[in-house]
């Protein structure tokens, strides 16, 4: 089988945002027709390969999940040649048996998001697929990994609630997030799982769950100085987990280089405005994305 081009993309989320801040390498900043990315883009070595690391909400953590640049850091990925991208972000646990401080490889998505810019293509009619909301080939990748790593508890699937925020839910929230069929609740996953699909860039998400949400009541006599700390701890813990992961599955990346992503041709049925009709200066402006599909009108004309 063909070997593709292959070039991993880390977003840190809170938590492990703030574990690779520090990781040193080739730092690039990026102009985007969508502004400035979050922060700047750092190459480095993790396991012997290249790997381009983000942080979501900047340095010093000053963007809220609402004011995130999500098309801006997409789109700056793509321009350095990512191919993958590996996505992290911490949650609440919806579930019992999903306790805080354990990864979850997230399989599907519930988007309650309503402030936030949710695509590229404002200009056309552009509708991808996304019944599967995250790559099948990176999530089988991250969970042969996971069988490999001693010390943390992995779940292979869960779905997860995405709120606007920046406030958290309340209980009754909560408790209907659980009727859904949610298993974890975030404020950062949407729009980027699917602004990556509209990129055609493979998508997958490990969650950090620090804490139980609302919907199951603490101990009567817990302070809130030490249920912070609790969370914190069970961040840190989830945190070192995650890395883990990561690392663990980065020792071999055989599958990503062998078994294309059903992301790589995700515009490939999903333009369906009149190509002829899209005006130059939106098909230029967007080249990065989606110029290879009007390679043809340019021949025809």
């Amino acid at each position: 089988m063909a070997e593709t081009r292959l070039r991993i993309g880390i977003i840190g989320g809170t938590g492990l945002g703030e574990a690779i801040a520090g990781e040193q390498g080739e730092s690039h900043e990026v102009q985007t027709p969508f502004g400035p990315p979050s922060g700047p883009i750092t190459f480095t070595q993790w396991q012997g390969e290249s790997i381009a690391i983000l942080q979501r909400h900047g340095p010093g953590h000053l963007y809220s999940p609402s004011r995130v640049p999500y098309r801006a850091n997409i789109y700056a990925l793509k321009a350095l040649g990512v191919t993958h991208i590996l996505a992290s972000g911490a949650t609440g646990s919806l579930r019992e048996d999903i306790a805080p401080g354990d990864v979850v490889i997230v399989d599907q998505i519930i988007d309650k998001t309503f402030k936030r810019p949710a695509t590229f293509y404002e200009r056309a009619a552009v509708h991808v697929e996304f019944a599967e909301s995250f790559c099948p080939v990176m999530r089988q990748w991250l969970k042969q990994a996971a069988v490999r790593i001693d010390g943390a508890r992995v779940h292979r699937a869960g779905t997860y609630v995405c709120m606007e925020g920046p406030a958290f839910s309340t209980k009754a929230e909560s408790l209907m997030h659980r009727m859904w069929g949610g298993d974890l609740i975030g404020m950062t996953a949407m729009p980027e799982a699917r602004l990556a699909r509209e990129a055609e860039i493979a998508y997958a998400l490990i969650a950090l769950p620090t804490d139980y949400d609302c919907w199951r009541p603490h101990e009567p006599d817990a302070r809130p100085e030490e249920l912070l700390t609790e969370i914190i701890g069970n961040l840190n813990r989830a945190t070192q987990a995650g890395v883990r992961l990561i690392k663990t599955a980065l020792e071999d990346v055989d599958m990503l280089r062998t078994q294309p992503s059903p992301a790589h041709t995700a515009l490939k049925l999903a333009i369906w405005s009149d190509k002829q009709a899209i005006a130059d200066e939106e098909v230029q402006r967007l080249k990065l994305l989606w110029g290879r599909y009007f390679q043809q009108n340019a021949t025809e004309s």
